[in-house]
């Protein structure tokens, strides 16, 4: 939450500069939905190698709950800023006559603060941006066995920063609609060993004030903290993905 409302300072800043000044500056404000699957493997202290495959109609029945927004903002000078946020809140109840009963609970959410420089090419434009990639996953587990009596609790929260280069390559195919390529590379080590997205897609302009974006993204990562075997031990290597629809403020 506290990157939404970062984004919303900024936008009340926006419309507390002078006049002259805000006509320098144009702004986008976008809210999105993704059909989100994720693929990949995680481990957690003893337990190495645990399959994720979630998809879509998976995570819709375990949701508690999601929220994904994208904000812009260019100045005619060609210098801009895009931050981008969305999280997922997962939740399962299992029964099981040998085990008990299990409780597990998912938060993933990725925030982009990136800044970038737009080159004005013929028929569209090139942005080249650079900035971070953060990371917050949240896993906690409750078991309630049945043989035994009291319950068992393992809470893990991992939260990481990575470094990330890219390019936006945007596309005007006639006055309404615009191809739009995303693609950025990062990690390094530094944190993750590696981390990346791609997004592909068609922009539609409704109004001046509203445009359609219809996308496919996906992001992935690997990552390790610990050391392998021991209760500290966390590793999450997995693909985000899925189509993404949203509408665009353009003002």
């Amino acid at each position: 939450m506290k990157y939404i409302q970062t984004i919303l300072f900024l936008l009340s800043l926006s419309l507390l500069v002078p006049t002259s000044y805000s006509k320098d500056w144009s702004f986008q404000l976008e809210p999105y939905l993704m059909a989100t699957s994720i693929n990949g493997d995680a481990s957690v202290g003893r337990i190495n190698g645990v399959e994720v495959d979630l998809n879509f109609g998976n995570i819709l029945k375990r949701l508690d709950s999601a929220g994904m927004l994208h904000f812009e903002a260019l100045n005619k000078s060609g210098w801009g800023l895009m931050l981008d946020y969305g999280f997922m809140d997962l939740s399962q109840k299992a029964h099981s006559k040998r085990e008990g009963i299990i409780k597990a609970r998912v938060r993933q959410s990725v925030f982009d603060a990136l800044v970038f420089y737009r080159s004005n090419i013929q028929q569209g434009s090139v942005d080249y941006y650079a900035g971070i990639r953060t990371w917050d996953n949240k896993l906690d587990l409750n078991l309630d066995p049945t043989f035994y009596p009291g319950s068992l609790t393992q809470d893990i929260h991992e939260d990481w920063i990575d470094i990330v280069v890219g390019i936006r390559w945007l596309h005007e195919l006639n006055q309404r609609w615009k191809m739009q390529f995303i693609g950025d590379i990062g990690g390094m080590g530094i944190e993750s060993k590696f981390t990346s997205n791609i997004d592909l897609g068609l922009q539609y302009k409704m109004t001046n004030l509203l445009t359609l974006d219809i996308k496919y993204k996906a992001t992935w990562v690997n990552y390790e903290s610990g050391k392998s075997g021991q209760v500290d031990y966390f590793q999450y290597d997995t693909v985000t993905h899925g189509p993404i629809i949203g509408l665009i403020f353009n003002f």
